[in-house]
């Protein structure tokens, strides 16, 4: 479930600026938005019906078999899209990793068998046909089913919204968060239903489910209130990234260390989706990352006030069941309490994405060098991570001030590890993502972060750089 979840997210999260542009189009345009647009709204039902399920498709095909199967998947994705009166949401991300895979079978069932000189006609037309092959296919025989699951997906969100069990979804997503089985959640099960239900009214609650901020910003402000020890003293700057930042997994090592509060994200959870559905709140597209700046800019008009309401309903009750606990726990959490949660919650994630867990990394590490010599100034320093977005952005954004307070003027930019240029220089990454680093970017020198917040390691940066001076 857990690597399933990661494979959804790579289709999808690169693609979150078209999610959010046909949003915000929507939120402005469409006859019941902020300033109705008769001329414009005509680009919402394209948007959705079709690029954006293309360019999943593409993503997916890109995912198994690089630019070749992302051009099949994008043309075996069309087969879906075009002509569908529903979002091809679902069947993108089918018929994208599909047609990657199907090139990237014959591309190896070819290899070393083509004359010298015809292997730019062999490797375009075998595209161009497998392409052609699955868009018919898919125009054929996959969009009539992918439409009925659409439509039933629809019926499916009324009904469990009609006999008011929604809020108990909760009991679900919390734990599911917590254990990185949000990806698989939220792409997989709540956008389909919120693109369908939004697409017919304008808005809808499943892209408040998983990305509400309330839960767990209750954990972080009763640990602020009644935590003991270093972690109290962690927890302010843990609630600017959770609730600002976008960035849930932040609290995760906050549970992990006291699992009970677990109850206080499912209570304030229940609580918001209660309140969520009781004021008819909704957002027109899904807010990622899940930050209080996404969810009201993904807000339709009129809005605002039913979804701010069910955030902090939430976060009170959150508040109120974890401030419960801890005040009356005589347990002193520590520096070291706290890096061990975040170790397991590392642990957990490289799991996820079927990755090797710390205890296995750092063994591999034990015969690899991770520390190239630096030897003159680089010119450009990059932040990787899995999908190059929350954790490797807020790195680079910590790295690039440090740097600038030490009088330098590097250049920090923040990219998913697959993506790193071969020529890369200094690479800041994970220990769990270092051995992928050093596949891409075989003569940079690598510096593991593990806590984006711990400084440390951007300190010893600075230092090798001062000592080339």
């Amino acid at each position: 479930m857990q690597r399933f979840g990661g494979f959804l997210a790579g289709m999808v999260m690169p693609n979150i600026p078209a999610f959010i542009a046909w949003g915000l189009i929507t939120a402005f345009f469409i006859p019941k938005g902020w300033t109705p647009n008769a001329h414009f709204a005509q680009l919402v039902t394209p948007f959705v019906n079709f690029l954006i399920p293309v360019l999943i498709g593409y993503t997916g095909g890109k995912l198994v078999n690089a630019e070749r199967g992302a051009v099949v998947g994008a043309l075996a994705t069309a087969g879906v899209a075009i002509g569908s009166s529903q979002p091809m949401f679902i069947g993108a991300m089918i018929m994208g990793p599909l047609g990657g895979y199907l090139i990237k079978l014959f591309d190896r069932a070819v290899k070393d068998r083509i004359l010298s000189g015809f292997e730019m006609l062999v490797n375009t037309f075998s595209a161009g046909i497998i392409g052609g092959g699955l868009s018919l296919f898919g125009f054929w025989g996959v969009q009539p089913v992918m439409d009925h699951v659409s439509i039933a997906l629809g019926l499916a969100a009324t009904w469990i919204t009609s006999i008011h069990l929604l809020p108990l979804i909760a009991v679900f997503i919390e734990p599911g968060k917590v254990l990185f089985l949000n990806n698989a959640i939220n792409h997989g099960i709540l956008d389909p239903l919120g693109l369908q239900q939004a697409k017919e009214t304008g808005k809808s609650i499943f892209f408040l489910l998983e990305t509400d901020p309330g839960p767990g910003l209750g954990v972080l402000l009763a640990y602020w209130v009644f935590g003991k020890g270093s972690v109290r003293q962690s927890a302010p700057g843990a609630v600017l990234i959770e609730f600002f930042g976008g960035i849930h997994e932040i609290y995760f090592p906050y549970i992990l260390m006291k699992p009970i509060l677990i109850l206080a994200v499912i209570g304030g959870g229940i609580a918001a989706d209660a309140t969520f559905m009781l004021l008819h709140a909704g957002l027109v597209a899904t807010a990622s990352p899940g930050s209080i700046f996404a969810e009201m800019m993904m807000a339709p008009r009129g809005g605002w006030i039913p979804i701010l309401a069910g955030i902090f309903v939430g976060v009170a009750i959150s508040f109120l069941i974890a401030s419960a606990f801890l005040s009356r726990s005589k347990t002193e959490m520590t520096a070291d309490t706290l890096a061990m949660a975040q170790t397991t919650v590392k642990d957990m994630k490289a799991q996820s994405k079927g990755q090797p867990t710390s205890a296995a990394t750092a063994v591999a590490n034990a015969t690899v060098d991770h520390n190239a010599t630096l030897e003159t100034l680089p010119t450009r320093v990059i932040f990787a991570c899995e999908a190059g977005m929350g954790s490797s952005a807020m790195g680079a954004s910590l790295l690039r001030k440090r740097l600038k307070d030490a009088g330098y003027d590097i250049p920090v930019d923040h990219l998913a590890v697959n993506q790193l240029p071969t020529d890369a220089q200094v690479v800041f990454t994970q220990n769990s993502l270092s051995e992928r680093a050093r596949q891409v970017a075989t003569g940079a020198k690598i510096y593991i972060v593990e806590n984006f917040l711990d400084k440390t390691t951007y300190e010893q940066f600075v230092n090798d750089l001062n000592q080339l001076q």
